[in-house]
């Protein structure tokens, strides 16, 4: 079977098993409502009762007829992300929506068995709302199945990784009797036909702490006795697992020895920690017990997965993250514990060829071709990817790209660094999302643009999946679309994690530039990482439309703003440190497009920017208005967070 015909097969088959089913059904009889968003961006606060068969057939129909021109898979490395529009996408919360109007999240389905939590069918009903902001590529959070022993929320987190090779079958609609895995097969082909790409986030360097590997294979994890205690967050018992306890004499030793790259003695846990782990037992010896699994050792000793925690700093204060394990990349019975020197900064003495896990290492490495094979995916983006072993992070590359030599690799690294590209990558989460509400910081980046630029590209986002939303922060809706203005047009990756146009408030997670206080009001349980949720599509401050303009003026200018050549980039001065001004120019063909903006979320601003033309006015492209030249420079009054965008 070709290529071609694998790619077509999903989506025709999820059209006709929704035709039959409609008229098996025989016309709307439902009660089922979708937001007018997913119509037309037009609809914000509207909502629309449709039949979900024909209203999903319909769609599907519009987007087979589509058939966008197949990408020819250039050798250019993945390097097409430079020049991409992010969509960030949760598939089980984005797609989510009341579907019954009863004023809840109905789980696992609503009386006329579709699911209310979201779908692969609802997400590629997305696609076209998804294409009208105006990206071109839509990230997907890990869809994999997913574990169950030490489940955060009421659904558990999609990063504790049951099985890479399966399916979170919660994806699927039961309705239509399809699995997830055709279910996203017709996902990805539907968005090739609109002309997006589909990356997708996976976890290489944890699993769940029951995961389908375990009974397998038990020497690819650490082990605990059964009967240790684990800490909670805030505990400081030394004979309780949790992360390993180090005095402020060891922890700066640690960093000293880290930021000098000194790895041949790390200082290793107290002898109390290490002596909590055990060796593996024996497959036959595995038993479940209340949802876990309990190995037993020839002396009789039962043994038990241990949870994860963050993996560096070795103070970090993120909460524990008890349904994931570490997977044990090197084995060697002298670094037989969880620690930063383990699982990150591998001592020199545990990282050596001969005590590779390669069986583990094999395993992991055919997991990105059979997405490949099997989906048809275009990239991923790994998690947690700086603690893997840099040698296997170059056979991940090299294996997908012999399969797709324009295959994407994506780093979530927030530093900016020549070592992301020397790994294979084409992008990196970067810093701009806690550098976005400082304007210092944001003006240091832009001189940066323009002194040295970038060895890699980042995402130019105020928010991710793991921060405080954007609309939470000073400024409010306000600052969320300045940033949307100045991120557009920065020579970096324009990044929309999902509710963001929404103004949501509800953070997806807790992982990053969260104070204490802040972490004890968001319990998993409220969390959508973890627990059921859907966006506010209905809300009064939702703001796609602006979106939609702002990437669309973008567009006319791809060309100059994708340059990441600091010759493109120049900063415009203006003596009120509340102004932030920036230029991109190109001088052949000569063409130069200025943005300024009023980073004050509260107050007016005075704008006094020098500028070399010879045009009496400019046209500000963002609201269409005349921006008057006075003598060199353009000279007014800018509103609360406003911004101007012209050529000049």
């Amino acid at each position: 079977m070709s290529t071609k015909k694998k790619e077509t097969d999903a989506l025709d088959l999820l059209a006709s098993v929704l035709r039959a089913k409609h008229e098996k059904m025989g016309g709307p009889r439902i009660e089922y409502r979708v937001p007018g968003l997913w119509n037309s961006l037009e609809d914000g606060g509207e909502e629309s009762r449709v039949d979900p068969c024909s209203y999903y057939l319909q769609i599907i129909d519009r987007i087979r007829g589509k058939k966008a021109s197949p990408r020819t898979r250039k050798p250019t490395g993945g390097e097409w992300t430079r020049e991409a529009v992010i969509y960030n996408m949760f598939v089980r919360t984005t797609a989510a929506y009341d579907h019954d109007a009863d004023g809840k999240l109905d789980i696992p389905v609503n009386g006329e068995g579709f699911r209310e939590t979201g779908t692969f069918l609802k997400a590629i009903a997305m696609l076209p709302y998804i294409r009208g902001l105006g990206a071109d590529t839509v990230h997907l959070l890990p869809i994999t199945s997913i574990g169950h022993d030490g489940n955060k929320g009421t659904l558990g987190s999609p990063y504790a990784i049951r099985n890479p090779y399966e399916l979170d079958e919660n994806l699927a609609e039961p309705a239509l009797g399809l699995d997830a895995k055709t279910e996203f097969k017709a996902f990805v082909e539907a968005a090739h036909n609109l002309g997006l790409r589909v990356i997708v986030e996976f976890v290489f360097r944890t699993a769940a702490k029951d995961a389908d590997w375990v009974k397998e294979h038990p020497d690819w994890f650490y082990w605990i006795r059964e009967e240790v205690p684990i800490r909670d967050g805030s505990s400081m018992i030394a004979d309780h697992y949790g992360s390993p306890l180090f005095t402020g004499e060891e922890l700066e030793q640690i960093h000293r020895d880290v930021e000098s790259e000194r790895f041949d003695n790390l200082l290793p846990p107290h002898r109390t920690y290490t002596d909590l782990f055990a060796d593996a037992p024996e497959p036959e010896t595995i038993t479940t017990e209340n949802g876990r699994f309990i190995g037993q050792l020839p002396d009789g000793t039962k043994v038990k997965i241990p949870g994860a925690f963050a993996d560096w700093p070795p103070d970090d204060n993120q909460p524990p993250w008890g349904d994931v394990t570490y997977l044990k990349m090197y084995d060697h019975p002298d670094f037989n514990y969880i620690a930063y020197n383990t699982i990150r900064m591998y001592d020199s003495r545990l990282a050596r060829p001969e005590n590779k896990n390669r069986s583990l290492w094999d395993r992991i490495l055919g997991i990105i071709p059979y997405y490949q094979a099997q989906f048809h995916i275009d990239g991923v983006m790994i998690d947690m990817g700086h603690a893997l072993p840099m040698s296997l992070k170059a056979e991940m590359v090299r294996e997908a790209r012999q399969t797709d030599p324009d295959f994407a690799f994506w780093d979530e690294n927030f530093s900016v660094t020549e070592r992301s590209r020397e790994e294979g990558y084409n992008a990196v989460v970067g810093y701009c999302w806690i550098d976005q509400r400082h304007p210092e910081r944001m003006k240091a980046l832009c001189a940066r643009h323009a002194k040295e630029g970038f060895p890699i590209p980042y995402f130019a986002t105020p928010e991710t999946h793991n921060t405080p939303r954007a609309v939470t922060r000073p400024g409010g809706t306000t600052y969320a679309k300045w940033a949307m203005v100045i991120n557009a047009f920065l020579p970096a990756i324009p990044y929309l994690h999902s509710g963001y146009e929404l103004a949501e408030i509800l953070p997806i997670n807790t992982g990053l530039d969260f104070a204490d206080e802040e972490l004890a009001g968001l319990p998993s349980e409220r969390l959508p990482l973890f627990s059921s949720h859907a966006y506010s599509w209905k809300s009064p401050h939702s703001f796609p439309q602006w979106v939609a303009r702002v990437l669309e003026i973008r567009k006319q200018y791809a060309a100059l703003i994708t340059n990441p050549d600091p010759e493109s980039c120049r900063v415009l001065e203006d003596p009120n440190p509340r102004i932030l001004a920036f230029a991109r120019i190109s001088e052949s063909p000569l063409k130069r497009i200025a943005v300024v903006g009023n980073t004050n979320f509260e107050k007016d601003e005075s704008v006094s920017v020098a500028i070399r033309t010879d045009k009496n006015y400019c046209i500000d492209l963002l609201s269409e208005r005349r921006i008057p030249r006075v003598g060199d420079h353009i000279e007014m009054s800018l509103g609360p967070g406003q911004c101007l965008v012209f050529e000049y």
